[in-house]
């Protein structure tokens, strides 16, 4: 799917949510006229006032014109007061005969002020997950399905700490990332081999900053690294192509996962060291998952990109035995 068809796709859905919306409210207007006339009274009224307002201002002086409005505008006061007061009394919210949005900010528009609204670019975002099958994952792989018994208890003499207690702190490091999202500057950088849970816990907090209200673009390195490539030697070909760096700019919190096993360029890196720089100057927080160790870093990196990664992301080292191996033996073990 084109971000062109994304985007269709997706205003037909905010038309339907409105229609919705309009639906369910014409259903709460006809339970509530029936109990409550009075109330329908007061909607037509109320309706008519805009109409009745430039009537009589055109058919005054001029000079009356604001202490026609002033009177129209305490009579409608008056008219909604008594209405909240009857809906009130009968056991219904105040606000029970308002609109309702799902997005209260756009009302379910998509825009505020010609602007994209933090929902959009969500559910613009959604279209990733839900094309590269995401989701899927998120509901297998969040904080409650993390499992400890994975990592040996063994005490490890070089590091002086034993796997298991060593992704326990770094769980509540992730954990704490995720619950208090929003509220301090933050950039985790999970490092060590394969099969240790660098992406389970990715996905981990993924879920959890997503159902905080956050947007969130999950991406691989030679994803995004590809998606430089097209930018840079094959941008006629792409639709809408600024919306790519938008996203990886702006989004609440971006997860770049294997950093390491792309296949870099002067061109790419140079990307990657403005992405990781842009989103530092704006506060917005980053997660990088690699394979490679901070040494290595000096063979594949730049010594800007390096200080980047040293200097404001906290490092979380991870070292145990391959659970994915451990998983399949355990299955091959129980027949």
């Amino acid at each position: 799917m084109s971000y062109k068809t994304a985007m269709q796709e997706i205003l037909r859905e905010y038309e339907e949510d409105r229609l919705s919306a309009r639906h369910a409210l014409s259903e709460r207007q006809a339970a509530v006229y029936a109990a409550l006339p009075r109330v329908r009274e007061i909607d037509e009224t109320l309706a008519q006032t805009g109409a009745a307002i430039v009537r009589q201002i055109i058919a005054q002086p001029p000079e009356e014109a604001p202490a026609l409005q002033q009177t129209l505008k305490e009579r409608n006061t008056a008219l909604l007061a008594e209405k909240e007061a009857l809906l009130t009394a009968a056991g219904y919210p105040a606000d029970y005969l308002a609109l309702t949005y799902k997005c209260a900010l756009c009302r379910d528009t998509g825009r505020i002020d010609g602007m994209k609204c933090r929902c959009l670019k969500q559910r613009l975002i959604n279209q990733h997950y839900h094309l590269s099958t995401l989701g899927d994952v998120l509901r297998r792989e969040n904080f409650d399905t993390f499992d400890l018994r994975y990592y040996d208890q063994q005490r490890d003499e070089r590091l002086g700490v034993s796997p298991q207690d060593n992704i326990k702190l770094i769980y509540q490091t992730c954990l704490d990332f995720a619950t208090h999202f929003g509220q301090k500057n933050e950039n985790l950088l999970l490092y060590g081999p394969t099969g240790l849970g660098k992406t389970f816990l990715c996905n981990c907090i993924a879920k959890e900053v997503l159902d905080g209200g956050h947007t969130v673009l999950y991406t691989t390195a030679p994803q995004l690294f590809k998606i430089v490539e097209d930018l840079r030697f094959h941008r006629d070909e792409l639709e809408e192509p600024s919306e790519y760096m938008e996203t990886l700019h702006a989004v609440d919190l971006l997860i770049i996962d294997d950093l390491g096993t792309e296949f870099s360029t002067l061109v790419t890196l140079s990307e990657l060291f403005g992405i990781i720089n842009t989103r530092l100057l704006t506060s917005r927080p980053t997660i990088i998952s690699t394979n490679l160790s901070p040494t290595d870093f000096e063979s594949q990196y730049s010594d800007r990109i390096i200080s980047r990664f040293l200097g404001y992301y906290k490092m979380l080292r991870f070292f145990g035995d391959d659970i994915r191996e451990l998983k399949k033996y355990r299955r091959y073990a129980n027949g």
